[in-house]
């Protein structure tokens, strides 16, 4: 029984394919477009899904879209009139759009499938309720027979969150909070004031959050959010602009705080930062008692999640440590692109009964390697093509070099696989460092990936030594759970190691992993597995034989606006156009040293001057 599951036209499009509903492939549409977020129609990406199968479109069983268009219009028209005759221009200016396009999008669906198969029958095609894929794609690839499931994001058609609980095959909705109160919708609401862009730079928020004091937590409670004791909310929408205008925020929101939203060019003040510091603590003072609160309800230990803010891994590691959790499960494609897998998932599981059939032991994600994986002959090909100087060695050879040159200080490319599927790279599209270097995540930040210089970046460790370096003995595959460097690798940074940062904070605090360390002793960890990686273990081995330490520096294959590199040539375009001194794609290893051919330089925005 093939499931084809399709998300499109909000953010993230992606396509997945089951085969008995075990994934057989996924990749999002921005991967193959290089247009990051791409919310077009996946066609890229379900051509891939599609061949990776080795069928046609005409073998697929059932399409399902992730989300119900038509409930989508009817929120959108309801809170309109509800709020009028307040937001009349941006109403003005969304039906257009919704009349052409989201309320004929099932027209639209058909004819995007019929361009592939002219003889695509409409009963094939199915709609799935947006949290009931969210609930489904964190629920059926867990590890667990039971789980109570939480879901939370921005909005779906009225859902802002959801409870469910799942066992064996079932899965069940138990409530709902809706639209317009709304945990994610808050969180992007500051990171709008502060400078960030709309569902792409939460995670800057998440990531500034620790150079502040959670100084106005009390404002945020006393004017914007009313919490009750399960976790449960409503905010005070006086102080917000989303449901009628075309901004998050409004004036008095912008007074309650003092200043009118930082622009996206301004620089970063230490209010900035406390106001990040104060949402994030909120919104993880939230998703604990909503944890807690399922727990009670369903008298289920084990915890399973998803939509955008389960992204948030700070919160996630707190819900590990203080909730009561006996087990936590995050999809790594919470966002809406595992949507496309969730909807897939619930017709395959809750409308067929399809069984189960994740590993013992494991979870059914497979470690997230669903996209493309290019062969050997073909990455030569391309690399020869495009004019590198290059070696291609036997496989223990590569993995000797390039553990060679991270342990000397070099960045690497790490082009090896398949590609993975979610927000995160996890060693197959990777940039690795020395987590050991004080001056990495300079380096990476400024002159690799372009970016932000308070940007952390996360440990790859091999699983059986993330005892020894965090204080976390768990699994943490995804890079979804924070949490701190055990106390006895903990320094502290001289000044002139604190003079590297772009951002100024006394006294901040270090290790002897410093590329892998946030200035609150956190980590962002992903435990390396020799069962779903082999090649990226043997890595972390032979870099550990050489250093003593069995972590590297990982960090996504992409800089700043563009997507994680998909292709070879789209490896090697980024290898050109960056610092990086090494790429290694396949058995193939090229020096930057080497090059004769020059690639189109990436400016920053950043620099260090």
């Amino acid at each position: 029984m093939r499931v084809l599951g399709i998300s499109a036209y909000y953010h993230d499009s992606a396509a997945v394919l089951l085969d008995g509903g075990r994934i057989v492939a996924a990749g999002q549409e921005e991967r193959f477009t290089r247009i990051r977020h791409d919310a077009g129609f996946p066609r890229k990406a379900l051509a891939y899904v599609i061949e990776a199968a080795g069928g046609s479109l005409a073998a697929v069983d059932w399409v399902v879209f992730y989300d119900k268009p038509f409930l989508k219009f009817e929120r959108l028209l309801e809170t309109y009139l509800a709020f009028a005759p307040r937001g009349f221009t941006s109403f003005r200016q969304a039906m257009p759009l919704w009349i052409k396009e989201k309320l004929f999008l099932k027209r639209m669906l058909l004819d995007e499938l019929r361009a592939l198969d002219p003889a695509f029958d409409a009963a094939k095609l199915l709609f799935s309720e947006h949290h009931l894929s969210h609930a489904a794609s964190a629920y059926y690839p867990s590890p667990f027979e039971e789980a109570a499931v939480l879901t939370l994001d921005g909005v779906g058609e009225w859902a802002t969150g959801s409870l469910a609980v799942g066992r064996g095959t079932a899965l069940e909705i138990q409530r709902e909070m809706h639209f317009p109160h709304s945990l994610g919708l808050l969180y992007s609401a500051f990171t709008y004031y502060t400078g960030f862009k709309v569902n792409s730079g939460e995670y800057k928020v998440m990531g500034l959050a620790p150079y502040g004091e959670p100084r106005f937590v009390r404002q945020i409670y006393d004017h914007l959010i009313d919490v009750k004791e399960d976790g449960s909310f409503r905010l005070n929408l006086d102080y917000f602009d989303y449901c009628t205008g075309l901004r998050m925020t409004n004036e008095r929101f912008h007074r309650l705080f003092g200043a009118p939203p930082r622009g996206p060019s301004e620089p970063l003040e230490q209010v900035h930062m406390d106001l990040t510091a104060s949402v994030q603590r909120v919104t993880e003072d939230i998703m604990l008692r909503l944890a807690a609160s399922a727990v009670r309800e369903t008298g289920i230990s084990n915890l399973c999640l998803a939509g955008g803010v389960a992204l948030n891994c700070v919160a996630n590691g707190r819900i590990l440590r203080e909730a009561p959790v006996r087990g936590l499960w995050v999809q790594p494609a919470a966002g809406d692109a595992g949507g496309a897998l969730g909807a897939a998932l619930a017709v395959s599981h809750l409308a067929l009964g399809v069984p189960r059939d994740a590993p013992a032991g494991l979870d059914g994600m497979q470690g997230a390697y669903l996209g493309p994986e290019y062969p050997q002959a073909e990455i030569e090909a391309v690399l020869k093509a495009a004019g590198a100087t290059f070696d291609t060695v036997a496989e223990d050879e590569m993995v000797r070099r390039t553990a060679a040159a991270l342990a000397s200080g070099k960045a690497v490319g790490w082009f090896q696989g398949r590609m993975e599927f979610g927000p995160r790279a996890l060693g197959a599209r990777s940039i690795l460092g020395d987590p050991r270097s004080r001056e990495m995540q300079r380096i990476l930040n400024l002159k690799v990936k372009f970016r932000e210089s308070f940007r952390p970046f996360a440990p790859a460790v091999l699983r059986e030594d993330v005892g020894a370096w965090f204080e976390f003995a768990g699994d943490s595959p995804y890079m979804l759970v924070v949490a701190g460097v055990q106390s006895g690798r903990r320094l502290e940074m001289t000044a002139a190691e604190r003079a590297l940062f772009g951002i100024e904070k006394l006294n901040v605090p270090r290790s002897d992993i410093p590329a892998v360390t946030h200035v609150d002793y956190s980590a962002r960890i992903q435990t390396v597995h020799r069962e779903t990686n082999p090649r990226f273990h043997k890595l972390l081995t032979e870099f550990k034989r050489l250093t003593g330490v069995g972590l590297l520096v990982n960090t996504s294959f992409n800089v700043r606006g563009e997507p994680i590199v998909c292709t070879p040539s789209d490896a090697f375009r980024c290898f050109l156009g960056t610092d990086l001194d090494l790429l290694v794609a396949g058995r193939c290893v090229a020096e930057k040293a080497e090059q004769t051919v020059k690639g189109e330089r990436y400016e920053s925005a950043f620099a260090p001057d």
